[in-house]
């Protein structure tokens, strides 16, 4: 008999986890893989690891606060690294802007680039967006899921500094009423891809991640991302966490009672039940809903139909370059056309024609160090998630990997001999994770209600079931993730077993 439950060992499963045990709380944490991580996972060819799901790390003091909750320093598990130039983005017209750690180095650097008035234009935008940040996190992305009558409840201070989110302008709308320079107005609606979403009609709202990556600072970790999941394992551990990995979990069980359903733990898929009062779902929503609850509960269980954005991503062993021919951390090569990419993955649900490549240099960005004379490089295109029935044809993946290696090669970022060692398609990665069509980022922002559209972490039709995932509150992201564990569990906590 355990006090707590967590289905699943991703960041929101860890962060919960950790928050529930430090109360004092017995917890288990019952993963289907055979290591934790979920999407920020590892995978080793030829005994070199290399990351395979996120590469930057924002909003590191989340981390630091789970790491305290074990009477831990994050800097004694985990040492982040400030790589210069952070991001290198490549215009189809010639035209190069790098990215620093300080947004006044930034700014400097598009002066040089892009010359004077676009770097007072994107100024004055960081200045813009730091408003937004300031005024929506603490209901957003820091507190619990909001609701109309929550956001009422926060007073006339709270909704009049609601009023700098910008809810009822889009994105790029946005982007461009300020910024004039066409290269930095495809910088900025580059960070809608953040949390998967459609730059065109996201509310303008989500430009608020131009102030956590350019003005609060985007970090490598020294080793990779996956050092971050072994050293939230550690904390987890320290606190008394136990983990049984390989365990997948065929549902949640439940008993009837007077008001509703109510936990009483999981069956696992070999038939063996684990009893607790809580249970924290860090899975897809969709999965929860359609695999885990009985068919009764299912309609009754709001589940965001419009997933995010999923990617193409491989990892390729790339011949090592020095001196002035060093791979930057992160690169980032733009089509002709960006607002086409957009066009063809939401409203065509195609992948895109001539797809936007980003790359991870994992050596200069995270230290990991590769193979005699090559290191590894990943690489991810854009691409829909997959269709709610059915799937795409390979042919399908296989062209848009053949069309993002080409764009790599052309461009100058790899060689033509560097080989692809490992990749994944939207479809293996819904597949990998259930219930996520492929969807990285869990559900996209691509209307101005989809914060509040999005599933609370408390499922208020079956007592003791909570959600933590990137398509729960609040939302898609490393960060996002972690805070979503850490909503799950306040809610648990508050629970009376």
């Amino acid at each position: 008999m355990f006090d707590a439950i967590v289905i699943g060992a991703g960041v929101g499963g860890l962060a919960s986890a950790i928050a529930i045990a430090a109360e004092g709380l017995k917890v288990c944490v019952v993963e289907a893989a055979d290591e934790p991580g979920g999407k920020m996972g590892r995978a080793v060819v030829d005994g070199v690891e290399f990351d395979t799901g996120p590469s930057v790390l924002t909003l590191p003091d989340v981390f630091e606060d789970l790491f305290a909750m074990a009477d831990l320093r994050m800097r004694d598990l985990v040492t982040l690294r400030q790589p210069e130039p952070g991001f290198r983005y490549l215009y189809a017209d010639g035209a190069v802007v790098d990215v620093y750690h300080a947004a006044a180095d930034t700014i400097d650097s598009v002066r040089r680039s892009l010359g004077a008035d676009a770097a007072d234009e994107l100024e004055r935008f960081l200045s813009y967006s730091k408003g937004i940040w300031d005024a929506a996190a603490p209901v957003f992305v820091y507190g619990d899921a909001p609701n109309v009558k929550s956001v009422l409840a926060a007073g006339p201070a709270a909704l009049a500094g609601l009023t700098k989110v910008d809810a009822m302008s889009k994105m790029w709308g946005a982007i461009e009423k300020r910024v004039s320079d066409p290269h930095l107005r495809m910088l900025l609606a580059r960070y809608a891809t953040y949390n998967g979403s459609d730059a065109r009609s996201a509310p303008a709202t989500l430009n608020c991640i131009a102030h956590v990556e350019l003005g609060l600072g985007g970090y490598g970790v020294e080793g990779g991302m996956f050092v971050l999941v072994r050293a939230l394992v550690t904390a987890a551990e320290k606190l008394g966490v136990c983990f049984r990995y390989g365990t997948p979990v065929s549902g949640v069980m439940l008993e009837r009672k007077l008001f509703g359903e109510r936990v009483l733990g999981v069956e696992l898929e070999d038939g063996t039940a684990l009893s607790a009062p809580r249970v924290v779902a860090n899975a897809d929503v969709a999965h929860v809903v359609e695999s885990l609850l009985p068919a009764k509960l299912r309609h009754g269980i709001p589940v965001t139909e419009t997933p995010s954005m999923s990617g193409y991503t491989g990892v390729i062993r790339a011949r090592r370059r020095h001196g002035d021919d060093a791979r930057v951390a992160h690169t980032v090569l733009f089509p002709r056309d960006y607002e086409a990419e957009f066009a063809d993955i939401f409203d065509r649900d195609r992948p895109p024609a001539e797809p936007t490549v980003y790359l991870c240099a994992q050596e200069a960005n995270h230290g990991r160090r590769g193979w005699d004379e090559e290191e590894p490089v990943f690489i991810m295109a854009n691409a829909p998630a997959e269709p709610r029935r059915g799937h795409r044809d390979d042919s399908v993946y296989r062209t848009l990997g053949d069309v993002t290696m080409a764009r790599t090669r052309e461009a100058g970022l790899c060689d033509a001999d560097d080989e692809l060692v490992w990749e994944r398609t939207p479809r293996q990665l819904a597949t990998r994770f259930r219930g996520s069509r492929g969807s990285i980022y869990g559900a996209a922002s691509n209307n101005q209600t989809a914060a509040f559209q999005r599933p609370s972490n408390r499922v208020s039709k079956v007592k003791g079931l909570f959600l933590a995932s990137g398509s729960a509150h609040p939302g898609g992201g490393v960060p996002l993730a972690a805070l979503s564990g850490r909503a799950a569990a306040r809610a648990a906590l508050e629970q009376r077993a």
